[in-house]
């Protein structure tokens, strides 16, 4: 496993912000999915020796809903997964969410920040402030229909993923809850949520962009749920990229703090990854903010001050596991 990142284009001011930062590998922020576009992103990339391996693909909220579009909507991600591949990437990064993107302020529910350290902020979410009364697009949906949505995406989509041998990560739903505006989420009960998402196709192209921080939040004791919940996945080979962040808290109450403050022994979980042979980009995700972070005109990363501390953090953890197995 190695350091990775998100949401960085491939200027020359970012890919040499990352590479002075030890990260050569990414998923980035691309402004196509054609395959010149994506073969455009991942050689101006390659140019300052790093590797483009994943995208995400935009937000297709018809699949979750049902609607009449959904079929056009499936076509256009299968036709994403081709591109992807005649452009020479290893995977599609993608979100299954049924409450709509507008409906909630992005897909993310969230409260109000909370004050962090050195007067940065983090992102947070109690669920007794917040409005979960409210009733959107997608109406009252049930565990089971959401499942049987989730099925007839992937039985449609994995197979071409497999075709051209492309992974496609789902993340996760942020927050895991029982039901948040009358959407009961598809993984909570974390890990029987996962477990059976990740059964709805037997292929070894389906799988996660598994973030700990998002299934540290469905849990009631993140420190002791959350490793076993990565080495299952890890050790079936479900995950196909990591966000590798930590919480305060758990279901219905956190905050996202900084890696080496929250509640989960971050340690604990690279050795956990490691020993499971985990093989893909661990990285920085929902990282705490501070009005310093005010990225140039075209650039698309704000949180570079959080990012930096980031990815020194892993590349450290990494090295520390990698050491300790190699003595053992």
């Amino acid at each position: 496993m190695y350091v990775g990142t998100q949401y960085f284009g491939t200027s020359k001011m970012e890919m040499e912000f990352l590479v002075r930062h030890g990260v050569v590998h990414f998923d980035a922020t691309v402004d196509g999915y054609d395959v010149a576009s994506l073969t455009r992103h991942r050689e101006q990339a390659a140019e300052y020796g790093v590797e483009l391996e994943m995208v995400h693909i935009p937000f297709q909220e018809s699949i979750g809903l049902a609607t009449a579009e959904r079929d056009r909507a499936i076509d256009r991600v299968c036709e994403w997964i081709g591109n992807a591949a005649q452009a020479g990437l290893r995977g599609l990064n993608y979100n299954f969410c049924i409450l709509k993107a507008d409906d909630v302020g992005g897909l993310v529910p969230r409260t109000a920040r909370r004050p962090g350290r050195g007067g940065s902020t983090y992102s947070s979410f109690v669920l007794a402030d917040y409005d979960n009364d409210k009733r959107y697009a997608a109406g009252e949906v049930t565990r089971e229909q959401a499942f049987e949505r989730a099925a007839y995406f992937l039985e449609r989509v994995i197979p071409v993923a497999e075709e051209h041998r492309i992974q496609m990560a789902c993340h996760l739903n942020d927050p895991p809850a029982p039901v948040l505006n009358g959407v009961e989420r598809w993984d909570w009960p974390v890990f029987e949520g996962l477990q059976r998402f990740s059964k709805l196709v037997d292929s070894p192209y389906h799988g996660f962009n598994f973030c700990c921080g998002v299934a540290a939040e469905g849990l009631e004791d993140p420190a002791t749920e959350l490793p076993p919940i990565v080495r299952y996945f890890a050790e079936h080979k479900k995950l196909f990229n990591v966000h590798f962040r930590n919480i305060r808290g758990g279901l219905h109450d956190f905050a996202e703090t900084w890696p080496d403050e929250g509640d989960v022994n971050m340690y604990e979980l690279a050795r956990v990854l490691h020993a499971a042979g985990y093989e893909y980009m661990l990285m920085p995700d929902h990282a705490p903010e501070h009005p310093d972070d005010v990225a140039p005109e075209g650039v698309s990363n704000r949180v570079k001050q959080a990012f930096a501390f980031e990815y020194g953090y892993i590349i450290a953890l990494i090295q520390a596991v990698e050491n300790e197995a190699m003595h053992r």
